[in-house]
């Protein structure tokens, strides 16, 4: 008996990083296609289900377009207290993300969505924890200054010089540079025929 072809995998987003994580791993996607969506949180939304509600969002408009495709798509979001902080775009709201995480504990929330052929749609969630320690002004202004910023959750990218702010992590390093690899690679395997 012949086991069923491996069908090809689509990434549904355009962040480098996660490439570049599935790479680590030897996944390389035969088709990056990422999705236009709204991204706007749901009034009085909590942060895990908008995590997976953008993660199911990405994965339903890819999936339409690559049928009989192994579809991925993950969304990063950064939770201080309740508050799920954008992904900057304008350096004044980076500002305001970096002084509302110096000196406190946040949450990075990691939504996964696969579906493989069979369309049935399989998610996790990934919760990792970050303490940054206190931002003096100058630190802030400084990481400003490296573009780092732009685009990302809470206004950091970990993977970066925001790595010099962290104090303490607990859980997935990956998830919070934006795919967490293990509940990744685990949720592909089931996703295949």
């Amino acid at each position: 008996m012949r086991a069923s072809p491996i069908p090809p995998l689509v990434l549904a987003s355009a962040s480098p990083r996660r490439l570049d994580l599935l790479r680590q791993v030897g996944l390389e996607p035969a088709i990056i296609d990422p999705a236009d969506i709204d991204e706007t949180p749901g009034t009085g939304e909590l942060p895990r289900a908008y995590a997976l509600r953008m993660a199911r969002a990405k994965l339903a408009v890819v999936r339409e377009r690559h049928a009989g495709a192994l579809v991925l798509a993950a969304d990063s979001v950064v939770v201080c207290g309740r508050r799920i902080l954008p992904k900057t775009e304008e350096e004044a709201e980076a500002r305001d993300c970096l002084a509302r995480l110096s000196g406190r504990r946040h949450r990075v929330l990691g939504g996964v969505a696969a579906a493989g052929p069979d369309g049935r749609v399989r998610t996790r969630l990934v919760e990792t924890i970050v303490r940054f320690k206190r931002l003096e002004a100058a630190e802030i202004d400084a990481y400003l200054a490296t573009g780092e910023w732009q685009g990302k959750a809470g206004g950091y990218a970990i993977q970066g010089r925001a790595a010099a702010f962290v104090a303490f992590l607990s859980g997935s390093y990956s998830n919070v540079v934006g795919l967490p690899l293990f509940e990744t690679v685990a949720l592909l395997k089931v996703a295949l025929p």
